[in-house]
């Protein structure tokens, strides 16, 4: 498989699949923010839902390294 077909399979379900599902990211994130900010009790903002959402996906590679979705 190419760069470009690697890139254009990862970007299709981030970009439309999810898009579709999920709504808007940005919102998304802000609503999870909201989220974690009560349950934590402190504020969270989007940038750091994105920044621990990346660190769960880094997670789940380490222990599975082939696991496409991850």
């Amino acid at each position: 498989m190419t760069r470009e077909e690697i890139l254009a399979d990862a970007s299709s379900p981030v970009t439309t699949v999810r898009a579709e599902e999920y709504g808007d990211a940005h919102r998304m994130h802000a609503r999870i923010a909201a989220i974690w900010s009560a349950i934590l009790g402190h504020a969270v903002t989007p940038h750091q839902v994105a920044l621990c959402m990346a660190g769960l996906k880094l997670a789940r590679l380490a222990h599975l390294p082939d696991h496409r979705d991850s």
